[in-house]
């Protein structure tokens, strides 16, 4: 089984991307991330025509996560329950469902925008509210795993220059704390295979050349229970995706499982 995860930045601009891809890669499940659109946009018909069954949950241009599967899609759940508003709205950050033998989520954390700020506050009752919600997920036997970007680099070595994001979000004490949190709740960093140099890194901004110098991050995320680790037979970051003209500037993380 194969099983992906990629921040699409605008699942409009980067559908042919997107199905270029899917025909190529052929994950069983594909958790998307960043569609800004609403769901009357979504692409379902395209998607379906490769054989994706889709959990959508968008609301319009920005944010919006979906769960493509074309191994069944069952018990959806649109949102994260008990999860924090912003601006006393319900911002659409999370989807989950079953697909065949795994529970698999796709998320969106918000991006904290900057250190002291409303939403930097928000983003760390988000990650509060999301254990309690993958808590017994986590603790079961059913391989399970919460994919997608999670605004936050694990440690110093998965930034390119610690020192360029001091005092900066993202890489926070309090961001990786919330990190250890989860892993706390019986979840494992599935860290993926870098196809070119060192470094798995996941996104590089478009500015300054931040791509061709390998100026990255790693923060799109697999977060994963025992039954979903001890199936992985491979993990890598196709960065090859992130070249050419119109790509995201994220990367898909694929990971393939004995199931």
């Amino acid at each position: 089984m194969r099983i992906a995860t990629w921040n699409v930045n605008s699942i409009t601009a980067r559908l042919p991307r997107l199905l270029a891809w899917l025909e190529q890669n052929g994950p069983d499940v594909l958790c998307v991330q960043e569609t800004k659109c609403a769901e009357a946009q979504f692409p379902f018909d395209e998607l379906r025509a490769l054989g994706y069954e889709t959990a959508v949950n968008a609301t319009g241009r920005w944010n919006g996560v979906a769960l493509l599967s074309r191994v069944g899609l069952e018990d959806v759940v649109v949102g994260l329950p008990g999860g924090p508003l912003y601006e006393d709205a319900e911002e659409p950050r999370a989807v989950s469902a079953t697909c065949g033998p795994v529970r698999v989520w796709s998320v969106y954390v918000p991006n904290g925008r900057e250190v002291g700020h409303d939403h930097y506050a928000y983003k760390l009752r988000w990650f509060e509210a999301l254990r309690g919600a993958v808590s017994e997920d986590a603790a079961a036997e059913r391989p399970f795993a919460i994919l997608g970007d999670y605004n936050v680099a694990p440690t110093d070595e998965d930034v390119w220059d610690p020192t360029v994001f001091e005092g900066m979000t993202h890489v926070t004490p309090a961001e990786r704390e919330a990190l250890a949190s989860l892993r706390e709740a019986g979840l494992s960093d599935v860290v993926p295979r870098p196809l070119k140099y060192d470094r798995p890194y996941t996104y590089w901004d478009y500015r300054q050349l931040a791509f061709p110098k390998n100026r990255g991050m790693r923060i799109d995320l697999v977060y994963a229970n025992q039954a979903f680790t001890k199936a992985v037979s491979d993990a890598y970051v196709d960065r090859e995706e992130r070249k050419g003209k119109g790509a995201s500037d994220h990367a898909p993380v694929v990971v393939d499982l004995d199931v």
